[in-house]
């Protein structure tokens, strides 16, 4: 196991399987600028499912325990049921889950159950059918996302978890509601903070609904209490419902940053590691495993990259921070 600059081990890998979305979410992929016209990353340009479990595979003998398929929105990937057999196989490997808007679930759930999938994450913003075509482009219903859920819990899934990411003056008046589906039906809800992850999101600090105010929202109509975290590098700030009725998490990057624990890393498309959300460059294994090299040489590579980490963008944030830094898209990262 290697360690960081700041001592931090790596544990996690998120693999982004492809650029292209079936959605364009004003967070991520504003229709304004993800129009007809954008160019996306070409077959050729991506890695391979091979490339991705050899890679994959010496990344986990660094450390990595825990995998996550992001995209972009992995299911437009081919057969991506594939890649999921592969990687379940790998020896060491104690998690394999995905982040997905849940549209493309239906005819996929049992396939990626039975390849070795063993969570799923399904994006849903809100239950405003109204609201959230306006925050997806205009895709997709919320009742396509429901079908992608429900699809899920037929496949064997559970306990299911419902990402949101909530913005001031959009949707935050809609997250009671939410929080009491969730709870209704025994989801576990992630409330995410907006985050000024890339350029060309309009991200300001106004936008942002804090996690001390969606506390005080959820807890005002159904009462919780705090959780303590299952792991150090554990994302979410948890808590459970007073009345015995799940549970519920928030995700505070922006006001309650958890750099001090990260243990991630981030795989792209075409294979530059990330080893920050809000990277502005990254490290290209590509090249050299297309050019030959051994395994050796791109261990070399990935345990220098991470040896010398210091990231740490969440805890230096100001109040002030404008989407001024030519950081990494999130849609080509994954969240």
């Amino acid at each position: 196991m290697i360690t960081d600059a700041f001592d931090r081990p790596l544990r996690d890998l998120r693999i982004s399987v492809t650029d292209r979305c079936n959605f364009r979410c004003t967070y991520c992929m504003p229709t304004e600028i993800f129009g007809e016209k954008y160019q996306f990353m070409k077959n050729h340009q991506l890695l391979s499912f091979e490339e991705i479990v050899r890679l994959t595979r010496l990344i986990v003998q660094l450390g990595a325990v825990k995998l996550r398929l992001t995209g972009g929105e992995p299911l437009v990937r081919q057969e991506i049921e594939k890649l999921v057999a592969y990687l379940a196989e790998i020896q060491g490997v104690h998690d394999l889950a995905m982040t997905t808007n849940g549209v493309l679930l239906p005819p996929k759930a049992a396939m990626l159950r039975d390849a070795g999938l063993k969570r799923v994450t399904i994006s849903l913003d809100t239950l405003d059918n109204d609201i959230f075509r306006r925050m997806n482009g205009g895709k997709a219903d919320v009742e396509d996302v429901l079908k992608g859920i429900r699809a899920a819990e037929v496949a064997g899934f559970s306990p299911i978890k419902i990402n949101a990411v909530v913005q001031r003056g959009v949707n935050d008046h809609t997250i009671v509601d939410l929080a009491r589906f969730c709870k209704d039906n025994g989801y576990v809800l992630r409330f995410i903070e907006y985050m000024d992850v890339g350029t060309r999101n309009g991200w300001v600090m106004d936008d942002v609904v804090t996690a001390d105010e969606i506390i005080q929202r959820i807890d005002a109509v159904l009462p919780i209490e705090p959780l303590p975290r299952q792991y150090a590098s554990e994302t979410s700030l948890r808590f459970r419902y007073r009345d015995g009725g799940g549970e519920l998490g928030i995700i505070a990057s922006v006001t309650k940053p958890f750099c001090g624990a990260c243990s991630r890393l981030r795989m792209s498309p075409e294979g530059q590691l990330y080893t920050c959300l809000f990277a502005t460059h990254g490290t290209d294994l590509k090249t050299p495993l297309r050019g030959g090299a051994t395994d050796d040489e791109l261990l070399d590579i990935i345990a220098h990259m991470w040896k010398k980490r210091s990231d740490r963008y969440s805890e230096v944030r100001s109040t002030q921070t404008t989407n001024d830094r030519d950081k990494i898209e999130m849609y080509y990262i994954g969240g």
